[in-house]
C-alpha cells in the first residue's frame, strides 16, 4: 500500500501539513503508549500501513524512532512489542556518573546542552565556600536516554578550577572524566539531598512529562578531598529513576554498596 493510499481510514494522517507522515504516526504511537492502548500487544508492521493508510516505509521510520528510544523491540522478520522499562538505578551513598549509569543499562546517553558560560551566582557561591562574586562555569543539560528526556541537569563550578572545560564538547561525554583530564580534579565525595517535586508547566514540556508522573529533584554537594567543587540541581523524571539502599536489623543502613545501574555521570 502506497502513503497516498487509505487517505479514509479510522487514523488517516494530515497530508496537507508540511510534518512527514512518519513523525505524525510516531506522534500519535507516542500519545497511544502513553494513554496505555498497547498494554497487551504492540500491532506489526502491516497492521500500522493498513490501520494508518501509509507504507511500510512510513511505518518502519516511525517505529525506528521508537526502537532508538527503548520503547519498542522490532527487528526484522517479528512483530514489534513493547519493550521492557528500564529503570536506573542508583544506590544512595555513592558517588555515581549518570552518564555511565544510562549507559550501563544499554541505552545510548546523550545531552543537549543548553548554556555553557561563566557567570556570578552569589547563593550558589556562598553554598561552594566562596566569595559571592566568584566567577562560576555554569552547564544546563537536557540529559537524554535512548533518545528520551531523562533529566535537566543543572551545574556550577568555580572557574579558577573548570575554565578548561569551556571547551568541552558535552553532547556525549562525562563531566567527571572531563573535569578530571583536563582540570586534575577529581571528586572524592560530598552531599546529596534528593526529594519528590511536581514539576512545573516548563519542566514538563521540557522532560515530555505526561500527567501524573512526579520527579525527584537533586542537590548535590560534590568534594574533592575537604574542597566543594561542584554544586549541582538536577531534575529527573521520578518514572525512570529511582534510589535503593541496603540495611540490616544490626547494622541500619548500609550506602553505596551495590554496583547496579544508573543515572548521571554527569
Amino acid at each position: 500500500m502506497t502513503a497516498a493510499a487509505g487517505e479514509r481510514g479510522p487514523r488517516a494522517l494530515d497530508r496537507s501539513r508540511s510534518l512527514s507522515l512518519w513523525a505524525q504516526l510516531l506522534a500519535d504511537l507516542r500519545r497511544r503508549l502513553d494513554d496505555g492502548e498497547f498494554a497487551d500487544t504492540f500491532p506489526g508492521e502491516l497492521a500500522l500501513v493498513a490501520e494508518y493508510g501509509v507504507s511500510r516505509h512510513t511505518v518502519r521510520e516511525a517505529l525506528r524512532r521508537l526502537r532508538e528510544e527503548g520503547v519498542v523491540v522490532a527487528t526484522r522478520g517479528r512483530t514489534p512489542r513493547l519493550a521492557e522499562p528500564v529503570e536506573i538505578e542508583q544506590p544512595l551513598g555513592a558517588l555515581y556518573s549518570l552518564f555511565s549509569s544510562v549507559e550501563a543499562t544499554g541505552l545510548r546517553q546523550r545531552s543537549v546542552v543548553r548554556t555553557l558560560d561563566v557567570r556570578a551566582d552569589g547563593v550558589v557561591a556562598t553554598r561552594l565556600g566562596l566569595e559571592e562574586s566568584t566567577p562560576l562555569v555554569y552547564l544546563e543539560r537536557l540529559r537524554l536516554a535512548g533518545g528520551a528526556p531523562l533529566a535537566v541537569d543543572r551545574v556550577w563550578l568555580p572557574e579558577r578550577l573548570a575554565a578548561p572545560l569551556l571547551d568541552v564538547d558535552f553532547t556525549h561525554t562525562a563531566l567527571y572524566d572531563e573535569y578530571a583530564d583536563r582540570c586534575g580534579v577529581r571528586l572524592t565525595g560530598g552531599q546529596e539531598h534528593i526529594r519528590a517535586v511536581v514539576p512545573s508547566a516548563a519542566e514538563k514540556r521540557l522532560l515530555e512529562i505526561g500527567p501524573g508522573i512526579a520527579a525527584f529533584a537533586i542537590e548535590r554537594l560534590g568534594c574533592a578531598g575537604e574542597a566543594a567543587v561542584e554544586w549541582r540541581h538536577t531534575l529527573v523524571r521520578g518514572d525512570r529513576f529511582a534510589v535503593t539502599a541496603h540495611f540490616s536489623a544490626g547494622r541500619g543502613y548500609r550506602f553505596g554498596v551495590s554496583t547496579g545501574p544508573d543515572p548521571d555521570a554527569r
